[in-house]
């Protein structure tokens, strides 16, 4: 009944830029939490970055500076925008949410995954 739809991933240089989308959707009250979180290949998944629904973020260090969280309440959608993005950021993206259900029970959502792809 949930549905997060992941965009805005592809191939760019070292320098480069992206912006991530995730667009929820179906039978959400509303959302508490929305976050980015990636894994490299051979490595754990990592918290990137996330955002609470009064707008307070947090980073892991080595995207401090560069990233970007944000959400658009309206549109149950959050972003995630990149820049001065360096190999290391490569990895699979991957959106994830804490929605309130309409029986006020929390829930736990994740998107497909993105790739990112950071080479020259």
């Amino acid at each position: 009944q949930v549905q997060l739809v992941e965009s805005g991933g592809g191939l760019v240089q070292p320098g480069g830029s992206l912006r991530l989308s995730c667009a929820a959707s179906g039978n959400i009250f509303s959302i508490d939490t929305m976050a980015w979180y990636r894994q490299a290949p051979g490595k754990e998944r990592e918290l990137v970055a996330s955002i609470t629904r009064n707008f307070n973020t947090n980073y892991v260090d080595s995207v401090k500076g560069r990233f970007t969280i944000s959400r658009d309440s309206a549109k149950n959608t959050v972003y995630l925008q990149m820049s001065s993005l360096k190999p290391e950021d490569t990895a699979v993206y991957y959106c994830q949410i804490r929605a309130l259900t309409p029986n006020m029970l929390y829930n736990i959502y994740w998107g497909q995954g993105i790739q990112v792809t950071v080479s020259s």
